[in-house]
């Protein structure tokens, strides 16, 4: 039987000196970043202590955090270095990285595959994304490479497309006897959307483009991104046709598709149209969770309801919005401007002195809160906020034919690794075959489980 255990370090607060976080110059931001880093690289037990690489410490159904922060969190790591130059931590990403690839290099491993939602899987395959994207470090020989694995994602969820509901879309769980396989979500979607978008710009593969613009149409026309207002909802149930819409916002999936539309743009070579999605989607995204100009999760943060991972959202949305303002430039000094403010009220509520540093996560109030049991996630937001400002002056994200190719070890079509899921743009599954799919990923999975235990 394996066995978790939560290993995650307890900091007190209110020790020692008070700590002064600066980001006054590029110099006073990288070292609050390497500060940050080690503060939340603490909390990360990896394989050191017995725990499953990848993995926050204590998972679902014995902990707090889902499978899915775990890619968050190593993304985060990677931008860090990125943005740094510090390769403190790119042993550990790398270990935790290939660990949840499971077996067909997918980020389908059996011990989660029971409980697998588009949105986790998805997520994971952003990692593997960046890494690519920044020429992360080359992997262990014989191994796919960053990009060849986010294909491989994309191709698994190609075959999950449903359009014999709601017209289109993608569902939030994979297996049939997951609750939510009846919910539609932007989560699952705009990460579609943005994993295609970033693809399109990495290949040249212009079918992953005609994917992910086909997934924006559907996300408009079934109204979970208002054509009128670009505020990101929710999403909604299937048996309805999807018109009873949950129109909650949450930072997170607002943040994916506004970065895919800077994919988009920057990959039409900023064509008028994207130009026009991507202003407001940037517009709506800043004045809808930057009120004063500092980041609040509207949805649950005023109500203190918040749940574990919402706890990490403005991470994802310092992150992404400082991406999109490298792929559009001329965005940079609207986003860049109010991400900083966001950031410096974000370390002004972090609190205690070396043996005791912790931050919290209700930035606005201008002190610290106590977080949630472990604070992951709130450690997540300070560290992302600060690494975000480093990217100006930066180049974007690189392609395969403007350097990317660190890590290739296959010789697929894009140049960087072999495939081995469907070919992009297979044509969308029956009904039937979807439920064969939902019941045959739910058994194998409930397999994984017994066998585990």
């Amino acid at each position: 039987m394996m066995i978790y255990t939560t290993t995650a370090v307890t900091l007190l607060a209110g020790l020692g000196a008070a700590q002064k976080f600066s980001i006054a110059t590029h110099d006073d931001i990288v070292a609050s970043a390497k500060t940050l880093a080690s503060d939340l690289m603490a909390l990360y037990s990896g394989d050191q202590t017995g725990e499953t690489p990848g993995l926050l410490p204590g998972p679902p159904p014995i902990g707090d955090y889902y499978w899915w922060e775990g890619a968050g969190f190593l993304a985060t790591f990677i931008d860090y270095w990125h943005v740094t130059g510090d390769e403190t931590y790119n042993d550990v990403v790398t270990q935790g990285l290939l660990f949840q690839r499971g077996p067909n290099d997918n980020y389908m491993p059996p011990n989660v595959t029971a409980q697998l939602g588009n949105d986790d899987q998805c997520a994971w395959a952003l990692a593997s994304m960046i890494a690519a994207e920044n020429n992360f470090p080359e992997l262990p020989k014989g191994q796919a490479s960053w990009v060849a694995v986010a294909e491989n994602v994309f191709n698994n969820m190609v075959v999950r497309y449903d359009d014999g509901t709601c017209g289109g879309g993608l569902r939030w769980q994979v297996p049939l006897s997951n609750s939510g396989y009846n919910y539609k979500n932007t989560m699952s979607n705009g990460c579609y959307f943005n994993l295609g978008a970033r693809l399109a710009r990495y290949t040249g593969n212009e079918t992953y483009a005609q994917q992910a613009v086909q997934t924006w149409d559907w996300l408009t026309s079934v109204g979970f991104i208002d054509n009128t207002t670009f505020a990101v909802f929710d999403g909604a149930h299937v048996e309805g046709n999807c018109t009873d819409i949950n129109k909650a916002q949450f930072s997170y999936p607002a943040a994916l598709v506004t970065q895919g539309a800077a994919y988009m743009y920057n990959y039409t070579q900023g064509s008028t149209l994207w130009k026009s999605r991507l202003d407001s989607l940037t517009t709506a995204t800043l004045k809808i969770f930057f009120p004063k100009d500092i980041a609040v999760e509207v949805a649950c943060e005023a109500r203190a309801t918040c749940t574990t991972d919402m706890f990490s959202y403005k991470n994802y949305l310092h992150r992404y919005l400082a991406g999109a303002a490298q792929l559009a430039p001329y965005t940079a000094d609207k986003i860049l401007a109010v991400l900083k403010t966001s950031a410096q009220a974000a370390v002004g509520q972090c609190t205690g002195g070396d043996s005791g540093r912790q931050c919290g996560f209700y930035w606005a109030d201008g002190k610290f809160v106590k977080p949630s049991a472990t604070g992951v996630g709130e450690q997540m937001d300070v560290l992302g906020a600060v690494e975000a400002l480093l990217v100006e002056g930066l180049a974007g994200p690189v392609t395969a034919a403007t350097g990317g190719g660190n890590g290739t070890s296959g010789s697929g079509s894009s140049g960087s690794g072999t495939s081995t899921g469907s070919t992009p743009g297979a044509s969308h599954t029956s009904g039937a075959r979807r439920a064969e799919i939902g019941l045959v990923a739910g058994l194998i999975g409930l397999m994984a489980l017994v066998m585990v235990n």
